[in-house]
């Protein structure tokens, strides 16, 4: 019998003593904020809780945010003003900051919204159950003390995806980064790479299969860095009986290899999809952003992807409005996504993120309408492209 089934049949013959207390969550952000999410349904469910899709019927609001991008951030604030009148009706109603966002802003958090009870960093995620419990006591907890999180507390808590999401499973096979990007808040939030044991990560793929599972989808801010091989590791779960389709995210182009390339091409359960950012096409913006490879040599791990494997599909990141961008700079970054002609791409004015190299050294210096410019030109760009590739 699976663990799922176990947990619904003593649900239903334990016999209950009070009202299950019931907690909504919502997720702003990348797929590691999404995992995140499921780790954290799957603890409170194993507390007795039971999860609500409508916050009105929740005892505890939980908004897990991402601070990587200013859209992610200005969203979940945007969700917090709109909860102001249910918790002027509801004031016993928990109120609790996620994630990377909590990490980030911390007590500030008060300052601006101080009906919010709880703040809880990534790394303290796991201990979310003891920290609801302060609040029978306390008005507002703060967790945001631990940088780096226990491994163990990455693995799923069954039966939590099958409760709450009904999704493909995501497997976490590293955190942090090392890369530094000036941009980029993710190492202080995340801190650095660690990567867990491979046979660690297949016990866990396997418990996914029993539990219903046949997606894969193999998480890291940089899956190819991963220490212990990355390609090696794709052909072990390309092994597993019961897994249909392998994807992961994110990857790095500087560590991008032909290997990979040739084990997408050659591991049939693997999908034939790469999300490659490249974040800009001008040499000097790329320098400025640290990100440790040239327009050319971007462009020459793209070719070298389509020779190996034509019918991929490829997906990028792109900023424009960096600090110093001119016209020119723009126009090369255009002219790279008229080359390679992405099937999708997600395109960003840039934002300053608080505490990056980016904030501390450089001037935000480009207009915000002429970012807005630039991103609508980027935005039709790719709406013809992907009309084209349609047709065709």
């Amino acid at each position: 019998m699976s663990l799922y089934l176990e947990e619904r049949i003593k649900c239903i013959t334990e016999p209950k003593q009070k009202a299950q207390p019931k907690v909504y969550i919502r997720t702003f952000g990348c797929q590691m904020n999404e995992y995140d999410s499921e780790v954290v349904i799957g603890k409170l469910l194993q507390k007795g809780w039971a999860l609500v899709h409508n916050p009105e019927e929740a005892d505890i609001v939980l908004f897990n945010g991402c601070s990587v991008r200013e859209h992610a951030e200005q969203r979940v604030w945007s969700n917090l003003e709109s909860l102001k009148k249910l918790k002027q009706r509801k004031p016993k109603m928990l109120v609790g900051i996620l994630g990377c966002i909590a990490q980030k802003h911390k007590e500030r958090i008060w300052e601006r919204f101080p009906f919010v009870n709880l703040v809880c960093g990534p790394a303290n995620l796991s201990h979310l159950p003891e920290y609801i419990k302060e609040l029978n006591e306390k008005e507002q907890v703060l967790a945001v003390d631990k940088q780096e999180r226990d491994f163990k507390d990455f693995c799923l808590t069954f039966p939590a995806q099958k409760e709450g999401f009904k999704s493909k499973g995501y497997v976490v096979i590293m955190s942090g980064c090392n890369n530094f990007c000036s941009y980029c808040v993710v190492p202080y939030l995340r801190g650095r790479e660690r990567s867990r044991e491979i046979k660690e990560i297949l016990e866990e793929v396997k418990e996914l299969v029993r539990n219903g599972y046949t997606h894969i989808t193999l998480l890291g801010q940089n899956v190819n860095s991963y220490k212990n091989n990355f390609v090696k590791l794709l052909e072990e779960v390309n092994k597993i009986e019961g897994v249909e389709k392998i994807s992961f995210t994110t990857n790095h182009p500087k560590a991008t290899s032909e290997e990979l390339f040739r084990a997408m091409r050659d591991l049939p359960k693997v999908e034939k999809y790469l999300h490659l950012p490249f974040q800009s096409g001008s040499d000097r913006i790329l320098k400025l952003m640290r990100r440790g490879y040239t327009r050319q040599e971007y462009l020459n791990l793209i070719r070298k992807l389509k020779e190996i494997l034509p019918e991929v599909r490829l997906s990028t990141d792109v900023i424009v409005g960096f600090p110093t961008e001119t016209e020119e700079d723009f126009l090369k970054t255009k002219q790279l996504m008229e080359e390679v002609r992405f099937d999708n791409a997600y395109i960003f004015k840039y934002s300053p993120r608080p505490g990056t190299e980016a904030e501390r050294k450089l001037k935000d210096d480009v207009p915000l309408e002429v970012k807005k410019r630039r991103n609508q030109i980027l935005l039709d760009l790719q709406k013809r492209i992907w009309r084209e590739k349609c047709r065709r």
